[in-house]
C-alpha cells in the first residue's frame, strides 16, 4: 500500500518524506486545485523532485484544474517542465489537457483527479481505456463500492487511489458550483471559498448542515487494501507540516501492520479535527453522525506542546534507502569506499594510502561498525563488505569522511532521472464552430406529469431514467421526443441502471443524458446515443474533441463559462448551454436533510436549506445522491440575442409548477413580447448565472 501525502509547501514536503510517505502530491506555479496553498515555483519544484527522488519517494504534480482555451499553452509549458524533471505522474482533471498530453508525452503517467467524479466501474473503465494509469476515486464511496470498481477494472492496467484521512467536501468533487455561482470563485479551478462551512440549516438541523467531519480510516488501512486500493491518499495541502507529519506517520504505522502509538493518534486529532472523525462513507452509514464543525475544543487542542511533539517526527532524516558499502584497504593503494543502491547506482570515495600498523591494525569488525553509522542521512547499511590486507592502519576519521562523501555522491546520483520525452507542439487552432440556426431547445423534467404540450417543440425531452417505461411510451405516442436522464450520483447502482436503460431501449428510448463520466461510460456500454451534460465541465475545444472521440453525439458546456467564452469554443461536436433553471450547486452523497429532524420518507425528496440571511435553497434527490439547487433560477429569455455559437439550449425544470413551466416556455418561444416578460428581481428574482461575470 502506497502512503501518499500532501505537500502544500516545502516544509510539508520534508515532513511527509521524513515521516514515511512513499509518494507526495503537490502543486506547481499554476493550475492546481489548491491555489491558496504555497505550492512550488519552477525552481522549488525542481528541488522538491530531486529531494524526493533521492530518497526513493515519488512525486505527483497536480495540474488538476479546469482550463479555459487561452490557458492551454501555459498548462502545457508547465507539463513540459514537469516532464523534464521526470515527475512520476501528473494528476489531471481537464479532458482537453488529457488529450493534448497524450499527443505530446505518451509515456507520461496520468492520474485521474478526484475532480473527475469517478464513483462507478463504468467511469473507471472509460478512463482506463483512455490511458490513465490511476483513478483517484470520489471520497463518498463505501468499501463495497470501491471493491465493485476494482472488480470492474481487474482486467485493465489501472490503479485505484482512495482517500484515507482528511477533510470531506459536502459535494462530490468536480460537481460543486456553490463557490463559483455565489461568488465567482470556482472550486473546479482551485479557488473554492468554502461557503459550505458557513451556517446553512435544514429543519431540525445543527445550523451547519453542509459541514462534514473529517474522514479517518488510518487504523483500518488494511481494509482499503483488501478492496483493491493501491494508494492511500491523505488530504491536506492547506495544512501545517505538523499535521502532514502526524497523518503520514500514523498511516506508516498502520500500513506496516504496527500499532499506532496512542500519543500520535491523540496529537493528530488535536492538531486538526471537526468534532472528531468519521468513517461514514467507507462504512456506508450516512446520516447525522457524519456532520461536524471546528469546535472550541478542536481549536484549543493544538497546543505548542503538541506541535513540538509532532515536529520531532520529522526533525531528522528517515533512514529509508538501503545501501551496500564496500571498503577496500590495500597497501600502496588509496583506501576506497563504494556505495551502491538497489537500482544499480554506484558512487565511490577515495582516501590516502594506509600506513603500516605500529600497534593495533585496522580490522573488519571496527570498519563495519564505523561504516554502519549512517545517521543523519536517508540511507541505512544493508550490507557492509570489507577487503582489508593485514597489518595496515588508518584513522577512523578517514572512514567517516569516505562514508560521508560516498553517500553524498550516491544521493546526488539518485536525485537525477531521465526526463519523460515531450514533443513540443502548438495547441492547434480549432475551426470556428458553425452552429445550427436557429438553436434548438431541450427540456429536463423531474416528473412525467410536468411535461407541457409546448415541449413538443423541443428536440429532446428528458425524464429521469427511473420513471416507469410506460410513462415514456405514453409521451412518445403523443409525439414528444423522449430521452432518459441518468443521475449524476451513481453509487453502487450501476447494474440496476443498466437494467433500466435496457428496459427503456426496448420501449423505444435511444437517447440518454449523461452528466458524469460514469454515466457516459454506462450509456455507451449500453449502446445508447449519449448527450453530455453541463457537469462534464467541458471548457475548451480539445475537451469537446475528446468527448466526441468517446462517442458522444453532443454535449452541454460548463455553465462556469461566460457566453462569450462559450461562443469562442471551436470544433465540430454540437454543443449547448443551460438557458433556464435552478443551477445545481452541489451533488451530495450524504443529503443535508439527514442532519435534520426529518427522515427521507417525511422529506419526500423536497428539503430546503436556509442560509444566515434567510435565503432558501431547494434540496432534491438525484439517484444515489441529492442536489442542492440555487435559490433563484437562471433566466435568459430577454437576452436570447446574445446566445451565440450554440446548437441548442436547455431548460432544467425542478421546483416549478405547471403554470410556471408553461410561462417559461412561452417566454423563450417568443409567444409573449420580451418586454412584457422581464422579471422584477424583487417580486420574481432570477440570476444570469456566470454567463456575464465569469469566474476566477
Amino acid at each position: 500500500m502506497e502512503i501518499l501525502s500532501p505537500a502544500g509547501s516545502p516544509d510539508s514536503l520534508v515532513a511527509a518524506v521524513r515521516s514515511g510517505a512513499d509518494a507526495v502530491y503537490l502543486g506547481g506555479s499554476a493550475f492546481s486545485a489548491r491555489a491558496a496553498a504555497k505550492n512550488f515555483d519552477d525552481d522549488a519544484l525542481r528541488q522538491a523532485v530531486e529531494y524526493c527522488h533521492a530518497r526513493g519517494v515519488k512525486v505527483y504534480l497536480a495540474l488538476n484544474t479546469l482550463l479555459r482555451q487561452e490557458e492551454l499553452p501555459a498548462a502545457l509549458e508547465l507539463a513540459e517542465y514537469a516532464c523534464s524533471l521526470a515527475v512520476d505522474a501528473l494528476i489531471v482533471q481537464d479532458p482537453g489537457l488529457t488529450a493534448l498530453l497524450h499527443e505530446r508525452a505518451p509515456k507520461l503517467r496520468l492520474n485521474a483527479s478526484t475532480q473527475m467524479s469517478i464513483t462507478s466501474p463504468a467511469g473507471a473503465r472509460l478512463l482506463a481505456k483512455n490511458g490513465f494509469a490511476r483513478v483517484v476515486l470520489a471520497r463518498e464511496l463505501s468499501l463495497s463500492q470501491i471493491r465493485e470498481i476494482r472488480d470492474g477494472t481487474k482486467d485493465m492496467p489501472v490503479e485505484i487511489e482512495s482517500f484515507v484521512h482528511g477533510a470531506l467536501c459536502m459535494s462530490v468533487s468536480g460537481q460543486c458550483y456553490f463557490s463559483s455561482v455565489l461568488g465567482s470563485r470556482s472550486g473546479n479551478r482551485g479557488m473554492c471559498a468554502q461557503p459550505c462551512r458557513l451556517p446553512f440549516s435544514v429543519p431540525g438541523g445543527t445550523g451547519h448542515d453542509l459541514s462534514l467531519k473529517d474522514l479517518s480510516m488510518i487504523a483500518r488501512i488494511s481494509e482499503l487494501e483488501n478492496v483493491g486500493v493501491t494508494s492511500a491518499k491523505i488530504e491536506g495541502r492547506m495544512k501545517r507540516p505538523e499535521y502532514v507529519a502526524a497523518a503520514t506517520a500514523a498511516c506508516r504505522y498502520s500500513a506496516d501492520g504496527r500499532p499506532i502509538p496512542r500519543e500520535l493518534t491523540e496529537n493528530l486529532s488535536a492538531v486538526f479535527s471537526r468534532s472528531g472523525f468519521t468513517t461514514g462513507y467507507p462504512d456506508g452509514t450516512l446520516g447525522r453522525e457524519m456532520f461536524g464543525i471546528r469546535s472550541k475544543e478542536d481549536v484549543t487542542g493544538a497546543t505548542k506542546e503538541v506541535f513540538g511533539q509532532l515536529h520531532a517526527l520529522y526533525k531528522d532524516e528517515l533512514p529509508r534507502v538501503p545501501v551496500r558499502l564496500e571498503l577496500t584497504v590495500r597497501a600502496g593503494q588509496p583506501v576506497a569506499l563504494s556505495a551502491a543502491d538497489d537500482d544499480g547506482r554506484r558512487a565511490e570515495a577515495l582516501g590516502e594510502c594506509p600506513e603500516p600498523a605500529l600497534s593495533r591494525p585496522i580490522d573488519e569488525e571496527r570498519c563495519r561498525t564505523q561504516l554502519q553509522k549512517t545517521g543523519g542521512t536517508p540511507f541505512f547499511a544493508r550490507e557492509v563488505q570489507c577487503i582489508i590486507e593485514p597489518g595496515l592502519s588508518l584513522p577512523l576519521s578517514m572512514l567517516n569522511r569516505l562514508r560521508r562523501e560516498a553517500l553524498e555522491r550516491l544521493l546526488a546520483l539518485r536525485s537525477q532521472r531521465e526526463p519523460v520525452p515531450f514533443t513540443r507542439l502548438p495547441v492547434p487552432a480549432a475551426r470556428p464552430h458553425q452552429p445550427a440556426k436557429p438553436p434548438r431547445l431541450r427540456a429536463s423534467f423531474r416528473r412525467a406529469e410536468d411535461v407541457p404540450e409546448l415541449a413538443k417543440q423541443c428536440e429532446l425531452v428528458y425524464l429521469p431514467v427511473d420513471v416507469p417505461e410506460k410513462r415514456f411510451e405514453e409521451l412518445l405516442s403523443r409525439g414528444f421526443p423522449m430521452a432518459a436522464a441518468l443521475p449524476r450520483g451513481i453509487f453502487g447502482s450501476e447494474n440496476r441502471l443498466k437494467e433500466r436503460l435496457n428496459a427503456l431501449k426496448k420501449a423505444g428510448i435511444c437517447d440518454v443524458w449523461a452528466g458524469t463520466l460514469g454515466a457516459v461510460g454506462l450509456a455507451l456500454e449500453s449502446g445508447m446515443k449519449v448527450h453530455g451534460g453541463f457537469s462534464l465541465n467541458a471548457m475548451n475545444t480539445p475537451a469537446l474533441e475528446w468527448l466526441g472521440r468517446q462517442g458522444l453525439y453532443d454535449t452541454e458546456l460548463s455553465f462556469e463559462l461566460t457566453l462569450a467564452q462559450a461562443a469562442a469554443i471551436g470544433g465540430d461536436l454540437p454543443r449547448g448551454l443551460v438557458l433556464y433553471g435552478r443551477q445545481p450547486l452541489m451533488l451530495c452523497r450524504n443529503c443535508p436533510g439527514k442532519n435534520g429532524a426529518q427522515s427521507c420518507a417525511e422529506c419526500g425528496g423536497n428539503a430546503w436549506l436556509t442560509d444566515r440571511r434567510g435565503v432558501r435553497f431547494p434540496v432534491m434527490c438525484d439517484g444515489d445522491a441529492s442536489e442542492v439547487l440555487n435559490s433563484v433560477p437562471l433566466y435568459l429569455a430577454d437576452r436570447m440575442r446574445e446566445f451565440r455559437g450554440q446548437d441548442f439550449g436547455v431548460f432544467r425544470f425542478t421546483v416549478e409548477n405547471s403554470v410556471e413551466i408553461e410561462e417559461i416556455f412561452r417566454n423563450y418561444l417568443g409567444l409573449r413580447a420580451v418586454e412584457n416578460t422581464k422579471r422584477d428581481k424583487e417580486q420574481q428574482p432570477f440570476t444570469r448565472g456566470l454567463y456575464y461575470r465569469g469566474i476566477e
